[in-house]
């Protein structure tokens, strides 16, 4: 179940529904009985604290020897 907000363009009223995600897009009435209804382009809020992020230290690139097979002496 999901929770969707409404707009009534009659009375101007806010609702939300809470319903399937399968039924996102179906009509809905608002609780003044007005059926002339658009839902809302909802936002997600999270908690906590906000960090920076740090980008990983980069790995050294490896010493000697080429890259491939031949380059590390597997080649028979």
């Amino acid at each position: 179940m999901a929770l969707y907000e409404f707009r009534c363009r009659e009375c101007g009223s806010t609702f939300e529904v809470n319903r399937p995600m399968q039924q996102a897009g179906d009509p809905v009435d608002c609780p003044g009985g007005h059926s002339d209804t658009v839902k809302l382009l909802s936002t997600v809020a999270l908690g906590g604290k906000a960090r920076t992020a740090q980008r990983p230290a980069m790995a050294p690139a490896p010493a000697g020897g080429g890259g491939g097979c031949c380059g590390g002496g597997c080649c028979g």
